[in-house]
């Protein structure tokens, strides 16, 4: 895995909008897809930004770093690479394939984990905590496990030196600091931090760094019987808008006082109180 220069990873995943508005959102429910919002550009995931933020920081640190963000989708995702790349990142590989469509945590991990080891040479992978749009969280330990490399998950902060890697994890009651061998994979939360915002200058230069494409021809070790649809584990049964059948009764009153007994009155009338 290691080289004399280090070598970072980056997973990207381009997602609807998360600041779509409720009315535009809908889903195709004999596809089970989301309908993309019209005018609406889909975004990087946060959490892959900040993933990428992490990167950058220890590449500051350490100086000689090469990072290649990588994303798995249709070729709208190269905005996600380029925003990346315009953060720091220093080379995109886009990997589009009709194949890879529709598949599941599994086979994205999969295919992203096979294009690392043809990378070579990675010494750390950083991952978003979760994607913003499913939140399943399982893509980074999935490729951590497929290397059979370590993995934390739900970093705070992450930091490399002396061919170990150190993450502050998050926890539900404090905090745990792990410490791992070289290469491992981090899988990082937004405690990290807000990441960087590329200046124009930075923008432009993204544009002319590195975006290579890699299809399902070029892997060696996979065919289309594992990957995307036919590799996936998971079935999705059904995939649909909640409906609310609530009910809003307005309490009527003069005073603060007349509603909070009218409101005494219909909670005890409703065996609430």
């Amino acid at each position: 895995f290691r080289g004399a220069i280090m070598h970072f990873v980056v997973c990207a995943k381009q997602i609807p909008d998360p600041d779509t508005p409720p009315s535009a959102f809908k889903i195709d429910e004999a596809k089970n897809e989301v309908i993309p919002a019209p005018g609406i550009s889909p975004v990087l995931s946060q959490f892959d930004g900040i993933a990428a933020e992490a990167a950058l920081r220890i590449k500051e640190k350490l100086g000689d770093v090469k990072i290649t963000v990588i994303s798995l989708g249709k070729e709208s995702a190269q905005a996600a690479i380029k925003q990346v790349l315009a953060m720091g990142a220093d080379e995109g590989l886009l990997l589009e394939d009709d194949a890879f469509e529709n598949g599941d945590h599994y086979t994205t991990a999969l295919v992203l984990s096979e294009a690392i080891k043809k990378l070579g040479d990675v010494d750390a992978i950083f991952c978003g905590r979760q994607a913003a749009d499913w939140d399943m969280g399982q893509v980074g330990i999935g490729i951590a496990q497929l290397l059979e490399i370590p993995c934390a998950i739900i970093g705070k902060d992450v930091d490399i030196a002396d061919g170990k890697m150190t993450v502050q994890r998050v926890l539900l009651d404090g905090f745990e600091t792990v410490e791992m061998p070289l290469p491992a994979v981090a899988t990082v939360s937004n405690e990290l931090g807000e990441p960087r915002y590329p200046k124009l200058q930075q923008i432009m230069q993204a544009a002319k760094k590195t975006v290579n494409k890699w299809s399902l021809a070029d892997f060696e070790n996979l065919d289309a019987s594992q990957v995307g649809e036919q590799g996936r584990k998971l079935k999705l049964e059904k995939l649909f808008i909640p409906t609310s059948d609530s009910e809003v009764e307005i309490i009527e009153g003069e005073t603060a006082q007349e509603q909070a007994s009218a409101l005494v009155a219909r909670l005890k009338d409703a065996k609430i109180l």
